[in-house]
């Protein structure tokens, strides 16, 4: 029986981070190497890609009259629970695509990508709920905010989504 092992060895080409990943057997001789792209930083590109995809699920869910509805009647204490939940789903979504093996030396990144891409979707909700008169932010700012996290949780994880495409 071959014993397989893989070494990993991080370097820059034209500026971008790269992992080499050396597989050798028990002899030392070498069967494969491969360089994957270490896609740990939150580049501007990325911005619009959570946008758009903020967008994908957004405007589907925010032209319904339930999540209106839902968002009158929840408890206030609820909809901090869908905002915490949102950015908790985002982290194990970020964390199993981009980080997994390489967090210790990126946490900044993970953290900035994760609170990025919630914000960001924050927003596209925002816009188009604002644009839509549905979130009365002059006259009942709970009533808006409500609506709005409702909407992000879905918008969020489509954000994530579209994050990854490259």
């Amino acid at each position: 029986m071959v014993k397989l092992k893989a070494k990993k060895e991080i370097f820059k080409i034209y500026g971008k981070s790269r992992e080499l990943i050396t597989i050798t057997d028990d002899k030392g001789n070498v069967l494969k190497r491969f360089v994957n792209p270490i896609t740990a930083k939150f580049y501007p590109r990325d911005f619009m890609q959570v946008m758009v995809g903020a967008s994908i699920l957004a405007v589907p869910v925010a032209f319904t009259e339930e999540t209106w509805n839902l968002g009158e009647s929840l408890p206030i204490l609820n909809i901090f629970g869908l905002m915490l939940l949102s950015i908790i789903f985002i982290s194990a979504f970020v964390y199993y695509n981009y980080y997994r093996g390489k967090m210790k030396e990126n946490r900044k990144e993970f953290v900035k990508r994760v609170f990025t891409t919630y914000f960001m979707s924050f927003l596209v909700v925002t816009l188009i709920l604002t644009l839509i008169e549905r979130a009365p932010w002059s006259n009942d700012l709970v009533l808006a905010f409500s609506r709005t996290v409702i909407v992000t949780f879905p918008a969020s994880m489509s954000a994530s989504v579209a994050d990854i495409v490259k």
